[in-house]
C-alpha cells in the first residue's frame, strides 16, 4: 500500500475505534478487573497492550502506538509528553555511570544541555562528531561508547548526514552500539530510519504528527533487539501522555500525506525564490545543491517537510533584526515548527558557535529559520519580500548616518 492508504488505517483496528470511525478516546487512571483471574491476566500481559493501568496505555494510547509501529517498521512504540522527554528518556534507558555517548554537534539544542548537565551529572560522558563525519565516526567510537545519537538533517543549518555509512562504520566497530536519531524532521515517513540500520527513531510529536500548534507528544520507535528495554525503563522513568494528545496524533496522522505533500511544494518554491535574492548568501534545503549533504538527501529521504534555512549577506544589529522580525504579516515568530501556520526565527553566527562545538560556524551573516506552514506561497513570497526590503532601507539609513558623521 501507499503512504496515503497507510496513514488512513493505521490504528484504527476495532479494538480501538469500536464502532466509530477513529479511536475512542478512552481516559483513565485505574482499570478495573473483574475477577482476580483478570486481573492475573492483565498482569502478566501487561507490557503487551493489555489494559492494566492508565500509566501504562488505555486503547486510545495502544492505537496510536500501533499506527505508528506499523508506519516506521518497528517492534514497539513509546509515548513521552514532549520531544525532550523521549529524547533524554532513550538515552538514559540504555547508558549508566561511565558510559561514553556520541551526539552529532548539530542536534537540537536541548538535546546538547541535556548530555552536558544531566547526563555529566550521573557520570555519563559526550563527544560531539560533525554531522558530515560519514565513516570517519569509527575513530570517535571507545571501548565504552554504548549509544550514538544523530540528527539528520541538522537542526537549524539542515546538515544532511551519510547514514548508512554512518551506521556501517558503527556496527564494523561494536554492533552492540545503539544508534537513536531525531527523525522530526522525516516524520518517520520521508526517512525510514529502522531501514537504514537505525535502532530507535524518535520524533517530536508536537511537530507534524499532531500537525496543529495544539498539543506536546514525543515518540520512540524501536526496533525488535531495543525495544523491550526501551519500554519498560521508560515506564520505570514514569513516561507517558495523556489520551486526549495521543488522540490528537491519530487523527493528525489521517491528513499526514496531504500536509506534508503541501509543506514540501511549497518551502521548495519559497526555497528557490530566496536563492535568486541579492539579500540572500545561501539557502539550507536540503532539496538544493547549496545545502551540504545533498546528495545523501536525494538518495535517503522520500521528500521533503517545511523547515529550511537560509543566510543572509547581512549581519544584522539589534534595530535591523527587529525591523526586519517583528513586521511580518503571515509569518509568526515562535518556537518549534511543524503546524499549519509558517514561523520565522533569526540566529546570529555567534550564537550558534556556542552549540557547534566541533565545526563551528562558517558564514558571518544572520541566519534565518523558516518553516512553510500552509498559507499560499506566493502570499509568503510577497512577505518575505517585504521583510528583505526593510533590510535594505535599514542598511541605506545606516549608512546615510555615517556618512554625515
Amino acid at each position: 500500500m501507499s503512504l496515503p492508504t497507510i496513514l488512513i488505517g493505521a490504528g484504527r483496528k476495532k479494538r480501538y475505534t469500536q464502532g466509530a470511525v477513529n479511536p475512542v478516546v478512552q481516559r483513565a487512571s485505574s482499570l478495573v478487573f473483574e475477577s482476580v483471574a483478570a486481573k492475573k491476566e492483565a498482569t502478566a500481559n501487561r507490557a503487551k497492550g493489555g489494559l492494566f493501568y492508565g500509566r501504562r496505555g488505555t486503547l486510545t494510547h495502544f492505537a496510536l502506538q500501533d499506527a505508528l509501529t506499523e508506519i516506521e517498521g518497528g517492534a514497539g512504540c513509546y509515548l513521552y509528553p514532549c520531544g525532550a522527554a523521549a529524547i533524554s528518556n532513550a538515552i538514559l534507558a540504555f547508558v549508566k555511570a561511565g558510559d561514553h555517548i556520541l551526539v552529532s554537534e548539530a542536534a537540537y539544542e536541548p538535546t546538547q544541555e541535556f548530555c552536558n548537565h544531566i547526563l555529566h551529572d550521573f557520570g555519563i560522558t559526550t563527544d560531539y562528531f560533525s554531522p558530515l563525519i560519514g565513516r570517519d565516526i569509527a575513530k570517535a567510537i571507545k571501548a565504552n561508547t554504548k549509544v550514538v545519537f544523530l540528527e539528520s538533517p541538522s537542526s537549524i543549518t539542515m546538515e544532511v548526514s551519510d547514514i548508512p555509512a554512518i551506521v556501517q562504520s558503527i556496527r564494523q566497530v561494536n554492533p552492540d552500539i545503539v544508534i537513536m536519531i531525531d527523525n522530526t524532521w522525516g516524520v518517520g515517513v520521508l526517512f525510514n530510519a529502522l531501514e537504514h540500520g537505525i535502532d530507535i527513531s524518535i520524533q517530536s510529536g508536537t511537530k507534524y504528527l499532531i500537525g496543529h500548534s495544539d498539543g506536546m507528544l514525543g515518540t520512540a520507535v524501536a526496533n525488535k533487539r531495543c525495544w523491550d528495554q526501551l519500554r519498560e525503563r521508560s515506564y520505570l522513568m514514569g513516561q507517558m501522555c495523556d489520551a486526549d494528545t495521543a488522540y490528537l496524533a491519530s487523527r493528525g496522522l489521517r491528513t499526514l500525506a496531504v500536509r506534508l505533500k503541501q509543506h514540501h511544494e511549497s518551502g521548495l518554491k519559497v526555497a528557490k525564490w530566496l536563492a535568486n535574492h541579492p539579500k540572500v548568501a545561501t539557502v539550507n534545503h536540503p532539496l538544493l545543491a547549496s545545502c551540504k549533504g545533498h546528495e545523501f538527501f536525494k538518495r535517503d529521504f522520500s521528500g521533503a517537510s517545511g523547515l529550511f534555512s537560509f543566510i543572509l549577506k547581512d549581519h544584522l544589529d539589534d534595530v535591523g533584526l527587529a525591523e526586519f522580525l517583528d513586521n511580518f504579516r503571515h509569518f509568526s515568530m515562535a518556537y518549534s515548527w511543524g503546524g499549519f501556520e509558517s514561523l520565522i526565527l533569526a540566529t546570529q553566527p555567534e550564537e550558534l558557535a556556542k552549540i557547534r562545538p566541533v565545526s563551528g560556524v562558517d558564514f558571518t551573516g544572520t541566519l534565518i529559520r523558516l518553516h512553510i506552514g500552509l498559507e499560499d506561497p506566493d502570499d509568503l513570497i510577497a512577505d518575505l519580500a517585504a521583510g528583505l526590503n526593510r533590510i535594505k532601507l535599514h542598511k541605506n539609513r545606516v549608512n546615510a548616518i555615517q556618512s554625515l558623521r
